[in-house]
């Protein structure tokens, strides 16, 4: 008798909770929304509209991309922060995301809990640039001058605290020299600089620099990643130099999130559509048009390099001495 009222409980407390089952919407219910930290039409907006396009047709529902652009894309992050966490809503990450994280000392936002990474979608290169008329040719050229002249090697960046800054001064403590890192308002008045002869030496994103390159007006002497760029495979990465920078890796990328407690079925599906959209070659050739490599990972692989990041930008910062914003 027990056994029969334990069995009619049973079926009873299925079927009342049958109707909120069926009221579950199917993942999308809806048109989903990239929200992109940065204005239209640069490399960030361009790949995030690539992968929307690709990703729509598999999804069954329009993709659309908002651009929010704000410093430290803090905008951008509290709307997706702040949205429904149903996998409608994605924010564009970067490791911009990563320094902000870093950089700030109060975001409306906890970068990392509030955000489920998805996947990574491309990496890109950055650069140790020269004047093609400068004193430098090499690599070795330069670090030797560093050694040998300590406080004297001017390396222009673009502003305090983005990427390209942090990398600087990274990259001079990592190869062992006294270097002065000089921010600018932005990449075209370091150009200006360098090809100036103001400073140095400058480190910057590949892809702005690639037109001084190819017109010979800038000399790449090595890029900071794990490997020879593929716009530039006569040109070494700095690890290849050796010594204390035999490790030395570092490279910008950018990735897709959603807010914190989405569903994981709905995180992983997002997912699976990102990497086939990244492995199709029309999408692999539109983001080497931008200078990018295409490279989609798990949800998994894409938090980690976020909390890397984090990491690593907090210690350079604590390093470098650079105040908190």
């Amino acid at each position: 008798m027990k056994h029969q009222r334990r069995q009619l409980l049973a079926a009873a407390a299925a079927l009342a909770a049958a109707p909120l089952l069926r009221a579950q919407p199917a993942f999308p219910s809806r048109g989903l929304r990239i929200v992109v930290p940065n204005a239209a039409g640069g490399a960030a907006d361009i790949t995030a509209r690539t992968v929307a396009q690709k990703i729509a047709g598999p999804l069954g529902q329009s993709v659309v991309v908002e651009n929010k652009p704000s410093a430290g894309g803090i905008v951008a992050g509290e709307l997706v922060a702040r949205a429904e966490p149903d996998g409608h809503t994605m924010l564009l990450i970067s490791s911009g995301t990563a320094v902000s994280a870093a950089l700030f000392k109060a975001l409306p936002f906890d970068t990392q809990k509030d955000f489920a990474p998805v996947s990574l979608l491309a990496t890109f290169d950055l650069c140790i640039a020269v004047s093609e008329s400068g004193r430098f040719k090499t690599l070795a050229d330069l670090l030797a001058y560093g050694r040998a002249n300590p406080g004297k090697l001017n390396i222009g960046t673009p502003q305090v605290g983005t990427t390209q800054n942090l990398a600087a001064e990274l990259f001079k403590s990592s190869a062992g020299i006294e270097a002065q890192v000089v921010p600018f308002n932005g990449t075209p008045p370091v150009i200006t600089a360098l090809r100036g002869g103001e400073i140095d030496a400058m480190v910057d994103i590949l892809g702005p620099l690639m037109p001084q390159i190819t017109s010979k007006a800038l000399r790449p002497l090595a890029v900071l990643g794990g490997a020879r760029a593929p716009q530039l495979p006569d040109v070494p990465a700095a690890r290849e130099a050796g010594g204390s920078l035999a490790s030395f890796n570092v490279s910008s990328w950018n990735g897709l999130a959603v807010p914190a407690r989405t569903p994981p079925e709905v995180v992983a599906r997002l997912a699976r559509e990102v990497q086939a959209a990244l492995a199709q070659p029309d999408v692999k050739q539109r983001l080497a048009e931008l200078n990018l490599t295409a490279q989609g990972s798990t949800p998994a692989q894409a938090a980690a390099q976020l909390d890397a990041d984090t990491r690593r930008w907090s210690e350079v910062i604590a390093r470098a001495k650079i105040p908190r914003q």
